[in-house]
């Protein structure tokens, strides 16, 4: 008879293994190549990727990882071990780590768990709102990793926790631990990862899961509309991106009266480049230079016990 073992794969996007031009272009060749992110034809893709974006960028970025690499390494491997670790210690099943750009992999990750008997897959990719960006470039990657496989697992894939008890509620502690700390703020951001405009044109659903998660908190937290504001960063290339733009939304606050904010991206289950870089440095210079007063940043919930327990649920959830 055959033997029922689960297993739980944690899938994130991925870092550079170090804060070095020549590996932040390895990551971003492998990142920007996946047309799940960049759909561009390839004949039109490849000599801007590989002749004017690549040997451009991979050095300013590699600098920017270095503002906010840890001892241990990049913040979002520390944090996403971490997340294994902590889950691993509350589950009775193997649970592995596989990121959809460089190191560790998905493919090692999935023969990992293959090679332990796993039978049954749980794939809780750490995105809390789905995209075809990202979510669906992990369910691309399982797909052809298995096209090597001659005996198949039972998947369970977990598209997102947008609305997730337990991820809002630890979302609404995170709050009220700043809140408490710094004062309410006259307003409080949620910046979400943007995409281009022209995918949710074509059926991805994400905005929607960010208004979702944006109006489960506010109710959970007890603001009005008036004191809570979602926007999007991290766009790239020329075309339109999901609006407001968080960097000039933060830029145009002071002169509305707005002198004190906190900003959260409850998009990211783990604190990276993104958070650490862009929001608690860049935004927080955008915000007061414009006359801004009091900026403070909401860490992403990272291994907080709280974020550890609503992974144990998703995945209880599916054995």
């Amino acid at each position: 008879m055959r033997q029922d073992k689960p297993g739980v794969l944690l899938v994130n996007l991925g870092t550079p293994d170090e804060p070095t031009a020549p590996a932040v272009k390895r990551f971003l060749r492998q990142f920007l190549s996946d047309p799940r992110v960049v759909d561009t034809p390839r004949w039109l893709w490849w000599p801007i990727l590989h002749g004017v974006i690549l040997p451009l960028r991979s050095p300013r970025v590699a600098k920017l990882y270095t503002s906010v690499w840890m001892p241990e390494g990049s913040p979002l491997m520390v944090y996403s071990k971490r997340q294994r670790d902590a889950l691993a210690a509350c589950v009775d099943m193997p649970v592995a780590l596989g990121m959809s750009y460089g190191d560790p992999g998905l493919q090692g990750a999935v023969d990992s768990l293959m090679q332990q008997g796993v039978t049954r897959l749980i794939v809780l990719p750490l995105y809390p709102q789905f995209s075809c960006s990202t979510v669906a470039s992990v369910w691309d990657g399982l797909a052809a990793i298995f096209a090597g496989y001659r005996s198949l697992p039972e998947v369970h894939f977990i598209r997102d926790y947008a609305e997730h008890p337990a991820y809002i509620a630890a979302l609404k502690a995170s709050v009220e631990r700043s809140f408490a700390q710094h004062g309410k703020p006259d307003l409080l951001v949620m910046s979400f990862h943007g995409i281009p405009q022209r995918f949710v044109r074509e059926g991805d659903d994400y905005p929607q899961r960010c208004r979702d998660t944006a109006a489960a908190l506010t109710t959970a937290l007890g603001l009005n509309s008036g004191e809570v504001m979602m926007t999007f960063q991290s766009r790239f290339g020329r075309e339109p991106w999901l609006t407001p733009y968080t960097d000039q939304t933060l830029r145009g606050l002071p002169a509305k009266g707005v002198k004190h904010i906190q900003i959260m991206s409850p998009g990211f289950s783990a604190d990276c480049l993104e958070t650490l870089e862009e929001i608690n440095k860049q935004n927080r210079e955008f915000f007061l230079h414009a006359g801004g007063q009091q900026f403070e940043y909401i860490p992403a919930l990272n291994d907080d016990e709280s974020h550890i327990t609503m992974m144990v649920q998703l995945v209880n959830a599916q054995r």
